[in-house]
């Protein structure tokens, strides 16, 4: 008898512990994925964090205020994956840093635009104005040649879309080009001419859809053959290039929902990079 109910008890006692170990394998540990952004434009990505909160996955959006912070939180683990910059700006970042970091996806191209509060064309610029441009070496070089497309300078062709000030070749109106962080340029559109701002920082300032926008940048690759280095990208740690969550983030990105949004909220400021062809 006492043979029995010893043997009752370690059958009971072994169930207890098939069942408490069935109800801790139950218990998942909430996932969730930090995203790097810059700037407060970030209504399309909704699409993308309710998609994954359905399936229990928090989509955190972590934002920095300047282009240099990003990158380097991503290499030293504190986010999982950044979406802010173009092609032409993570490969400066990657050879001047060493940053083991790679492409996950193309995301949109934000064009760059010549902002003003005094002019409504670009025909209207006076001798001696004042424009100001964002002072990094991609954006720099890349206003310099948005002045050119409008025909306002001249830059050496050698140089491309990396030129600075000294590459100027011709400048009939003597405009004073002031370079300043890409933050900045919204804020002093009261104190210059004009400044060339890029869609982030336009829209953070809430300067898209107005009519401070007097010439934007041309997306089309036989007007602006540098159109692909200018199309941002989602960006991880090279060692999670096959992260399948990571891949499952880029697919949903490129939706058409986050496009609707995009077109909605944005329109021709920020645009679908899966929606135009620059081969």
């Amino acid at each position: 008898m006492k043979k029995l109910l010893v043997l009752a008890l370690c059958l009971i006692l072994s169930l207890s512990l098939v069942a408490c170990s069935s109800d801790q394998s139950d218990k998942t540990e909430p996932v969730t994925v930090k995203i790097g952004v810059v700037g407060e434009y970030n209504d399309y990505w909704q699409p993308v964090i309710d998609q994954f909160a359905a399936e229990g996955i928090t989509i955190e959006l972590v934002k920095f205020t300047e282009y240099s912070l990003p990158n380097a939180a991503l290499a030293d683990g504190d986010i999982d994956i950044n979406a802010f910059q173009h092609y032409a700006y993570l490969n400066k970042e990657i050879t001047e840093m060493g940053y083991d970091l790679s492409v996950l996806c193309e995301t949109i191209v934000a064009p760059l635009g010549i902002y003003s509060e005094k002019i409504t064309d670009v025909s209207q610029f006076q001798e001696g104005d004042t424009i100001a441009i964002p002072s990094d070496a991609t954006n720099g070089g890349r206003a310099l040649k948005l002045l050119e497309s409008a025909g306002l300078i001249t830059v050496d062709p050698e140089v491309g879309y990396l030129g600075v000030k000294s590459d100027i070749t011709s400048n009939p109106l003597n405009l004073d080009i002031v370079e300043v962080d890409a933050s900045l340029t919204a804020n002093l559109l009261p104190d210059v001419a004009a400044a060339i701002i890029n869609g982030g920082v336009a829209i953070s300032a809430g300067l898209h859809n107005t009519n401070e926008l007097i010439y934007l940048e041309s997306i089309d690759p036989v007007a602006n053959p540098n159109v692909a280095n200018l199309i941002n990208v989602m960006v991880v740690r090279t060692a999670d290039i096959d992260n399948e969550l990571y891949q499952n983030i880029a697919k949903a990105f490129r939706s058409d929902a986050v496009a609707q949004v995009i077109h909605d909220k944005y329109p021709g400021v920020i645009i679908p990079a899966w929606e135009i062809n620059v081969d």
